[in-house]
């Protein structure tokens, strides 16, 4: 860093060989940095040895400076840098960025200290370890490392996304910011909706969606106990990964109509599994398959672990390789008896039970990724300009952002209502009460993504339908939010499921 500059001093650089610019207040040297820039050299000329800071984030966002930290010079004698650089763990100070618990402003009946500094942690860890890597991974559709996969086990970070419960005894959450014992369903809202703010829905999937839905039906329905335990430990510590593998081609949502089976061996002691499963998600690298089966007189599932007889292929969808979506083939492929989970031929209600859980999650993910795509389309508005003036000075934009900003407060809400709700009742209770409640929150969330998708995209315009830069994460979230209506079960299915269980307490008889 050289000491304060004067603008009078940055105009002298703009020979072939020294170009300085100013950005914010700031002074970069791209001199050495010209060859290598995305939009090519002429572009820097043209600026060189002026202000361009207008021109610069009509073009970028401010995290592209902050990754050419090693070109800047000074700063202006007398002047200050208006941007701001947020730091891992800050909020942020952009209005309806965060959820009202979280703005001093406001106040909340649901958390306490130990839910802030939870949400401090996993924020910190996110921006370290998290979105670097999903950055990398959504890029070039790799998988998920196993050194990423180390880090949130040491943390305790695998075993919070199966949501509370007897596996989080004794464990300390992130070093003791939160004991395993007092982990509540709002403690798990915060992990769900923290780690997704990488915003890059393949690597989303793609880090370790399978085990949330997945490794319950292990530890909920698994009769050998050395099996459960064994398996729970190996994979809460990441040395193995498990997923679920129910949905075929032949059928989706319709889990009677599957077509795989399995069947006893003569001598009683194995199941003989055929058949074939589609659309699994992180199947490509686990090494444990829960698995829906048709038996004789029935649907049960079994625990598979990778070996003989099982063949795993990709299967290429609208988002990123990195969620690592599989077809999978089972050919005469041998499974202990011992590994059935739950009753035989009584599966549905063992694959049902999670169903709650996994919806829950995933309506506390998209109602934050929808928030994230408000703050972006806040910050494009009063950045970019048009015609002389901010963008948001349009009362059409402004119209978009109220519509964003409504979707967004309503989804958060009626997320929260429904997390208080289970932090009061037990599982059975869950069960009973909270399903159609929680497909019909499921469904509006994911139909509210779809408005704001589309509201978003219009603000953004071009930039909306490219996949780097200032609309990266618009365009992806237009691209990929129908994932989130359509896996854990489709809207139309959720809708249905919520009025028909509405229907059961309808008092009989009852008239206008």
């Amino acid at each position: 860093m050289k000491g304060p500059l004067t603008r009078q001093e940055v105009a002298k650089h703009t020979s072939e060989e020294d170009i300085w610019v100013i950005v914010d207040h700031k002074v970069y040297d791209v001199s050495d940095f010209i060859d290598a820039h995305p939009g090519g050299e002429v572009v820097l000329r043209q600026v060189a040895g002026q202000d361009a800071t207008e021109a610069f984030y009509n073009l970028h966002r401010h995290e592209v400076l902050q990754q050419y930290k090693s070109l800047l010079v000074g700063v202006l004698e007398g002047e200050k840098p208006e941007a701001i650089d947020p730091q891992p763990g800050d909020l942020s100070p952009v209005p309806y960025a965060e959820p009202l618990w979280l703005n001093k402003s406001f106040h909340s009946p649901y958390f306490n200290d130990s839910h802030r500094k939870l949400q401090r942690a996993v924020r910190e860890f996110t921006e370290k370890h998290i979105i670097p890597e999903a950055m990398e991974k959504e890029k070039d559709g790799t998988y998920i490392s196993q050194d990423l996969i180390n880090k949130m086990a040491e943390v305790n970070l695998l075993a919070c996304r199966l949501g509370p419960g007897k596996h989080l005894q004794g464990r300390k959450i992130f070093g003791g910011v939160v004991k395993g014992e007092e982990y509540d369903y709002f403690h798990d809202l915060i992990v769900t909706q923290e780690i997704v703010r990488a915003n890059m829905r393949g690597f989303q999937d793609g880090n370790m969606a399978g085990m949330t839905i997945s490794l319950t039906a292990v530890h909920a329905w698994c009769k050998d106990d050395a099996l459960r335990e064994r398996v729970s430990q190996e994979v809460l510590s990441g040395k193995k990964k498990i997923c679920l593998a129910v949905t075929e081609a032949f059928a989706g949502s319709d889990v009677a109509g599957l077509r795989t089976t399995a069947e006893l061996s003569d001598n009683g002691q194995h199941y003989i599994v055929n058949g074939t499963k589609k659309w699994i998600t992180n199947g490509m690298w686990c090494d444990y398959f829960v698995t829906g089966c048709k038996t004789p007189k029935g649907f049960s599932v079994l625990l598979i672990e990778r070996g003989e007889g099982v063949e795993t292929k990709p299967v290429k969808t609208s988002y990123s390789a990195a969620a690592a979506t599989t077809y999978i083939e089972f050919n005469n492929v041998k499974v202990p008896k011992g590994n059935l989970l739950g009753p035989e031929d009584k599966g549905f209600v063992v694959i049902m039970s999670n169903f709650n859980h996994e919806r829950f999650m995933m309506a506390a993910m998209v109602s934050r990724w929808s928030r994230t795509v408000f703050e972006e389309c806040f910050k494009w508005s009063h950045q970019r300009r048009v015609f002389g003036k901010p963008l948001i000075d349009q009362p059409v934009i402004r119209a978009k952002l109220a519509k964003i900003i409504q979707h967004v407060e309503a989804n958060q809400a009626w997320v929260e209502s429904i997390t208080y709700q289970m932090t009061k009742m037990s599982y059975a209770e869950q069960a009973k009460q909270l399903s159609g409640p929680i497909a019909l929150l499921k469904t509006f969330c994911t139909r509210s993504a779809h408005e704001i998708a589309d509201e978003a995209t219009n603000i953004f315009g071009g930039r909306g339908l490219t996949q780097t830069g200032m609309g990266r994460v618009v365009e992806m979230f237009n691209r990929t939010n129908k994932f989130d209506a359509i896996l854990g079960g489709a809207e139309e299915v959720l809708a249905d499921l919520g009025v028909r269980q509405a229907m059961r307490f309808m008092p009989v008889g009852a008239k206008l």
